[in-house]
């Protein structure tokens, strides 16, 4: 799978490229403790740091990042980036954007509330037959907005930016949102819908079943020693 990452030439040396989701795993992440005392089982038990599904789910895909730092102070947004005029016609110099409420009419992740745009200033190629499945990162409540997902067909839709609606759900934060913040979590998905077969465990399949759950009580890190794939690296 290739994605190939477009920009206008004017701007190329002035943004932050998009990046594996792995090398941006969040610093709350990093300083969470492998085990933790837990009351209910009265000893340590592992955290989520321990949990592979977890952690993967993070770090799969790549990044999309805020181009500059933005200023948010009162309810208002604003920013000071000192970039070139894009020699490309319609192209963005804004890294913002805004969707009026009435375009998430009764939508209830958006509450009545006006959505941020987050402009994009890289186009996006997929290779025949995938699309662009683009959503909040993963697991990153810790971010002052929800990106709101999409799917985009990539492999034909790649000469103009993709966007990224988002809402701002804590309207006390004033502060800087900075320059790299990942924005939105993207992933290359086949586009062809998957065959589905239901079945009844055979004698088989109930053996193993029962194998893998005795094997999972029994001893930590079963999924990570026996079951996880090794993750290849992202190349550009």
């Amino acid at each position: 799978m290739r994605m190939t990452f477009r920009c206008d030439p004017r701007l190329a040396d002035h943004l932050v490229r998009p990046y594996p989701a792995r090398t941006a795993l969040p610093d709350w992440l990093r300083a969470m403790p492998t085990k933790a005392h837990s009351d209910i089982h009265g000893r340590d038990i592992r955290t989520v740091k321990q949990c592979p599904p977890f952690v993967d789910a993070m770090a799969y895909g790549i990044m999309i990042p805020l181009p500059c730092d933005i200023r948010i102070e009162a309810g208002g947004f604003s920013w000071d980036w000192d970039i070139p005029e894009p020699e490309t016609a319609g192209h963005p110099r804004a890294p913002l954007s805004f969707h009026p409420a009435a375009q998430f009419a009764a939508a209830p992740f958006a509450n009545g509330r006006s959505a941020l745009k987050f402009n994009s200033f890289w186009t996006i190629e997929l290779e025949p037959g995938w699309s662009l499945f683009a959503t909040h990162p993963v697991n990153r409540d810790d971010l002052p907005f929800r990106l709101v997902s999409g799917l985009v067909d990539a492999d034909r839709f790649h000469d103009g930016g993709i966007n990224f609606p988002a809402v701002w759900i804590k309207p006390d934060f004033s502060g800087v949102l900075a320059k790299g913040t990942p924005i939105a979590q993207c992933f290359a998905v086949p586009r062809q819908a998957p065959e589905l077969v239901f079945e009844p465990f055979d004698e088989a399949h109930q053996q193993a079943y029962a194998k893998v759950v005795a094997d999972v009580l029994a001893a930590p890190n079963v999924y990570r020693k026996h079951f996880r794939a090794k993750r290849g690296r992202l190349t550009s």
